[in-house]
């Protein structure tokens, strides 16, 4: 369990953290190098969180709150379903144009190594991007702004994995056209006749 901590470290060791797992996953970097980062001690760190798995969980768990966060904002500012679409792909733009990868989308490649409580909640990061994104597509669906082929569950499961292996292989290539056409072709595809195009 996660020790009481100031916010002000805390937040700042979080921050170092999850930079560290965007850019190296999360085996591959130690306390040392968190510490190393932010300028305190291993035993301050030690103190703020026990135990590295402890610290993953805090910031899977922020990662969440925040990407949450994202999608409200998308829901109570963007107009049809496929600005919000476009404005999701988004999301994923901005973290890459930093040189980072999504976190959880980092961690998923090391699911078999990591503890139990981080496996249940980058799953469950995932099953909210899926469950947002059906309701965004069913409902695109309805009004006829979006088209597609079979339930808005599976269509929304490919506009994740979709999003997530075309950063990777972006990252890999050292091409970040490779997300943006990935995001192009996506919402091209989604595009119904009475679909409107993203406000200036």
């Amino acid at each position: 369990m996660t020790t009481k901590r100031s916010p002000g470290t805390a937040d700042r060791i979080l921050d170092v953290a999850e930079r560290l797992v965007q850019v190296r996953g999360f085996n591959a970097f130690s306390y040392a190098d968190v510490s190393k980062a932010v300028g305190i001690q291993k035993a301050s760190l030690h103190h703020h969180f026990a135990t590295k798995t402890d610290l993953g969980v805090a910031l899977v768990e922020r990662y969440r709150h925040a990407f949450l966060a994202a999608l409200a904002a998308i829901e109570d500012d963007a107009g049809g379903a496929l600005e919000r679409l476009e404005r999701y792909a988004d999301l994923y733009r901005t973290v890459l144009r930093k040189r980072r990868m999504c976190m959880c989308g980092m961690l998923a490649a090391d699911v078999a190594t990591l503890p139990e409580p981080m496996r249940s909640s980058v799953a469950a990061f995932f099953a909210e991007n899926v469950a947002w994104l059906s309701r965004v597509l069913a409902e695109g669906k309805k009004r006829g702004e979006l088209r597609f082929a079979g339930p808005p569950a599976a269509m929304a499961g490919f506009v994740v994995s979709s999003l997530e292996g075309a950063m990777l292989v972006a990252r890999g290539s050292g091409d970040p056209g490779h997300l943006d056409e990935a995001a192009r072709l996506i919402l091209s595809s989604l595009r119904g006749v009475g679909a409107r195009t993203r406000r200036a």
